[in-house]
């Protein structure tokens, strides 16, 4: 199928099309997400996720730390209380 478009032809319409594969899209979200004070927290997590996804392995533990810290942890500067347990988890192995 062409970009943008499903196995069957139809225009995608999925989230991971719309809003993170098309560079718009997703500024767009973005956007909406940071201005909106209940979602602020959801998008400067994507914005961590992303930079954790492009650092340096040697930085990649004291990162996901402040991570953990910030967003997964309860009383967290923006903690997440929408992710799930499984989501927050601390990782095993």
């Amino acid at each position: 199928a062409p970009p943008g478009h499903t196995q069957d032809g139809s225009q995608d319409t999925s989230f991971r099309w719309q809003c993170v594969d098309q560079p718009i899209g997703k500024l767009l979200f973005r956007r909406f997400l940071e201005g909106q004070p209940q979602f602020a927290a959801a998008g400067a997590l994507w914005s961590e996720i992303e930079a954790f996804e492009q650092c340096e392995e040697v930085e990649r533990e004291a990162l996901a730390n402040r991570l953990r810290s910030r967003f997964f942890t309860q009383g967290g500067s923006e903690h997440c209380s929408f992710l799930s347990a499984s989501a927050t988890a601390p990782p095993t192995g």
